[in-house]
């Protein structure tokens, strides 16, 4: 049986750690966004402008660095995904703040796109599981669907913050509760394991960009006034120290698998 072009996994092995580090590179990106978003002013567009395009070369830089690389190596995987989570709420933001397009409608927006996205990736490899991810297209799918995760996830959380007036505090516990319901129903009731996945994936967004914001804002906004550079760099610290860890002990490692052509993967989806 021939063999799937590319044998290495290109992403990490999901355990306890990849949960943690990716809320908290969610909350980073939206303390991150929201500190340069303040600083430069939400009336400078030029700037603003400067700034989202900058992100964008970097995050550009990363994911050619991450596509590069011949299997998985941990600093390049949450470089890319960290440089997404910052990229991903200016790209939120921008459509509701520059564009006043309601959170509620840019929700639905990237809702949209996100299941377009999936679809044409099930068309394509007929699997969407991310221990499948081993050729460069599926791994062009994967990082538009992270993409477009990280932006819906912005829109939503601050259509339940600000829309639905529940602040933020409250709504980074009521997606709290929300993401542990893919693993209950996939532990106990039978869920789909690539569905679970991507439900609690796109979760995450709003858990960590809901409490990041709680921390930052003012308290007359309901938060803890901490300010965003504040939370952005001590976030930015727990991720480079979790990063390091997992490089250092190879915990996230892909297991090894039996590598099986595209063909008899779709003979047995």
């Amino acid at each position: 049986m021939r063999a799937a072009r590319g044998s290495a996994s290109k992403v990490p092995e999901v355990i306890a750690l990849f949960w943690i580090v990716k809320v908290l590179t969610t909350g980073m990106g939206e303390a991150t966004s929201d500190y340069f978003v303040h600083r430069v002013g939400l009336g400078n567009t030029p700037a603003l402008a400067v700034v989202a395009l900058t992100t964008g070369a970097l995050l550009a830089i990363s994911l050619v660095i991450q596509l590069a690389a011949r299997s998985y190596v941990t600093w390049r995987y949450w470089l890319a995904v960290t440089l997404v989570g910052v990229f991903g709420t200016m790209a939120a933001d921008g459509v509701h703040v520059q564009l006043g397009v309601p959170y509620i409608v840019s929700s639905a927006f990237f809702a949209v796109v996100l299941a377009v996205i999936f679809c044409l990736w099930y068309a394509s490899e007929r699997t969407l599981s991310i221990h499948s991810i081993r050729t460069r297209r599926r791994e062009l799918f994967y990082w538009a669907v992270v993409i477009a995760t990280f932006a819906l996830g912005t829109a939503t959380g601050d259509m339940t913050a600000v829309t639905l007036n529940l602040g933020y505090l409250l709504s980074g516990v009521m997606f709290a509760g929300l993401i542990a319901l893919p693993a209950i129903g996939y532990r106990w009731f039978g869920l789909n394991e690539v569905f679970a996945f991507w439900f609690a994936y796109v979760l995450t967004r709003p858990l960590g960009a809901s409490f990041a914001d709680w921390l930052a804002v003012s308290p007359s906004r309901g938060g803890l006034g901490l300010g965003y550079g504040t939370v952005a760099l001590t976030l930015g610290a727990s991720i480079v120290g979790f990063v390091t860890y997992m490089a250092v002990s190879h915990v996230d490692a892909p297991r090894d698998e039996p590598v099986v052509s595209q063909e008899a993967e779709r003979r047995t989806a």
